[in-house]
Formats: structure tokens, C-alpha cells, sequence
């Protein structure tokens, strides 16, 4: 497949441990592809320097195969991008603003336009110093996909929206990825990830710490569970016999006689037949969502204070 976005080895070290280190990795055409992680774990970095505003130490950033430094003004003519922090000229109205951005876009069909300011309620007759943060972030959506742009590129899009609003937002993610085209999603917000991306990278401390295929998540073969017991005595019991078997068995830190396991799914007949009857009272599937497999790269931070959940 084609790669429309690569980002190659790319470093940039502003010391004491900011930064971007030997980030990698591509988006293909035609996929939408998330970018998780907190704030100041190096996402805008990594989407500043693909825009080619700022300069790596090292590596490089291409769009459809040209240098997004060097070739720029070239490149940017066919990408729209949200900026993490919209910015808008305060003494214009939002008409005003979207009349611009029609000019540098070449926009001669309103269809799409219009539809987006219907859906996202946008009033674009307000000035722009008279806008909420929810109103800019609209702003900044329909000028982004007002001339139906082959690749957009998204730093923390629907920050500052509301839930409905958040929700329409994923709704034209998923239009635009029926239609084929190739998006570059950055957000800490695990639903809208994880309703809309083929693939996903988490950024931690300037570094990608993992690369997948979200299916891949929700279909693991590594499979959890919930095993509470009557008393603490039993779950003590059930997880000696549990572990004597070669399965993983830990106590819960918030309920002594609640046991958390995990298994293979290719071995779920052996653990069922292994776990303990006595003073059994419930038995259930814990699914790993999104935010359990991102929070699991934070766990020393989590018992330092480092990161809320």
C-alpha cells in the first residue's frame, strides 16, 4: 500500500528530557491512523515538524514520498490540518475567516461547507474574540474539511467540544474514511480512538512505545478474568491451586477475595477445569479496552503520582 505520511527516525531534543526521540512511523493511504497520548508526550512535536514548521535534529518527515520541510508549499496545498491550539484573527467574524479559507483552497462549491456548518451548529456570523473554545474548535473543523482534502492531518481535534458535538465529530471521521481518505488522528481521548482507527501509536516520553492493529487489541488471544470467591480464605485457596497449575493468578488490590487471572485462549479448558468450586460466587470475562492497554505503559508513573487516570 501506499505510504501517504512517513515519519523516519525523526528526532528533536529541546533537553531535560522534552522532546522526540526515533520516532517512526508511516499512514496509509486510505487508513486513519491515531496518535495516543498525553499531553507532553510529544504528539504536537511529532505533527509540528510533519507540517514542516519547525526543524529536526534528525530524521525526516514525507508526505506522498517529498520532504514536508523542503517542499512545504508544495506539499501543504493538498493537506488540511488542525492545529492543537486554534488560533483565529479575533476582529474577524467566522464568515469572514471561512471567505479566506475558501480563497487559499480554492473552494468554489459550497455543498460541503454548508453541510459541515449545519451539522457542527456553527454560527459563523459571531467575531471570533466572541467565540467559546467549542465554537473555534468548529471553526477550525469546517475550514479543515470544507474542500474535501485527501489528507488531514488532526492534533487533539475535538478537545474543547461538547459530548454531542464529540460524537458528530467521530460520525464525519468514519464518512471521510468510507470515502478513502487517509487521516492522521492525535488525541488522549480512548472512545474516539478507538471507535474510528485501523492503526494506533502510543507516544510516551517522546518515544513510540507501541505500534498496532486496533483489531488486533480487541480480539487478543490473552484473555482476563474476574474470579471472586465468599471470603478471602477461598480466593487465598483457589489462587494456590491456580498457580500450581501454571496459570497467572493475583490478588485484587481493592478486594482481597477477588482474584484477577489471565490465560491464553488456546488453554481455556484447562484454567475453567483448575478453578476452584468452593465458595465460587462469580466468574467473568474482563475485556481490555483501549485506555487498560495505554494505562499499562504508565504504570510506574500511576504509583509515583506521575500520571490520573
Amino acid at each position: 500500500m501506499k505510504h501517504v505520511i512517513e515519519i523516519n527516525h525523526l528526532t528533536k531534543n529541546y533537553g531535560q528530557g522534552r522532546g522526540v526521540f526515533d520516532v517512526n512511523f508511516y499512514v496509509n493511504e486510505g487508513e486513519v491512523f491515531g496518535f495516543l497520548g498525553p499531553n507532553g508526550a510529544g504528539k504536537s512535536t511529532t505533527i509540528r515538524h510533519l507540517m514542516g514548521f519547525s526543524i529536526p535534529d534528525s530524521g525526516e518527515t514525507l508526505i506522498n514520498g517529498v520532504s514536508s520541510l523542503k517542499e512545504r508549499d508544495i506539499i501543504m496545498q493538498g493537506v488540511s490540518y488542525i492545529p492543537g491550539e486554534v488560533a483565529l484573527p479575533l476582529e474577524l467574524t467566522g464568515k469572514e475567516v471561512i471567505e479566506e479559507q475558501k480563497k487559499l483552497k480554492n473552494v468554489t462549491d459550497d455543498t460541503m461547507l454548508n453541510w459541515l456548518i449545519q451539522e457542527f451548529e456553527l454560527d459563523p456570523s459571531l467575531r471570533c474574540k466572541s467565540m467559546s473554545l467549542g465554537m473555534k474548535r468548529k471553526m477550525a473543523i469546517v475550514c479543515a474539511f470544507m474542500n474535501d482534502p485527501d489528507l488531514i492531518i488532526m492534533d487533539e481535534p475535538s478537545s474543547g467540544l461538547d459530548p454531542e458535538m464529540q460524537a458528530k465529530f467521530v460520525e464525519l471521521i468514519k464518512l471521510e474514511k468510507r470515502r478513502g481518505k487517509t487521516i492522521l488522528l492525535s488525541s488522549h481521548i480512548f472512545s474516539e480512538v478507538d471507535a474510528v482507527c485501523d492503526r494506533i501509536a502510543v507516544i510516551k516520553d517522546g518515544k513510540i512505545v507501541s505500534l498496532f492493529v486496533a483489531d488486533e487489541l480487541k480480539h487478543k488471544a490473552e484473555k482476563r478474568y474476574r474470579v471472586l470467591y465468599k471470603t478471602p480464605a477461598y480466593a487465598e485457596e483457589a489462587k494456590k491451586a491456580i498457580l500450581a497449575k501454571g496459570f497467572d493468578a493475583r490478588n485484587s488490590s481493592s478486594n482481597p477475595s477477588l482474584l484477577h487471572c489471565t490465560c491464553n485462549e488456546d488453554k481455556l479448558a484447562s484454567f475453567f477445569g483448575v478453578i476452584p468450586h468452593d465458595g465460587l460466587v462469580d466468574l467473568s470475562e474482563k475485556k481490555e479496552t483501549l485506555e487498560d492497554y495505554f494505562m499499562s505503559f504508565y504504570k510506574e508513573d500511576l504509583t509515583y503520582g506521575g500520571v490520573s487516570k
